[in-house]
């Protein structure tokens, strides 16, 4: 284990629940980043790197209904 890795472990275990999930949400934003040369790295090592899911239709049926005067100009009189 580098001495790099040693301190992100140490600094992690002194951070509360929610900045945890922020960083491992960035850990992964990071692998979906540089997916390519990251795999390639790691796959040498026999590690398994998942792929980035698509967030294509991620949104899909989220929209229940669009109002008939969505379009229509806003009246701030």
């Amino acid at each position: 284990m580098t001495t790099a890795t040693k301190n992100i472990i140490h600094k992690l275990q002194t951070l509360p629940d929610d900045m945890v999930n922020e960083v491992e949400d960035f850990i992964d934003f990071l692998k979906a980043k540089h997916y390519k040369s990251f795999s390639k790295s790691t796959s040498e090592e026999g590690n398994i790197v998942e792929e980035p899911k698509s967030l294509y239709r991620a949104a899909k049926g989220t929209i229940l209904y669009i109002a008939d005067d969505f379009n229509k100009p806003l009246d701030f009189n």
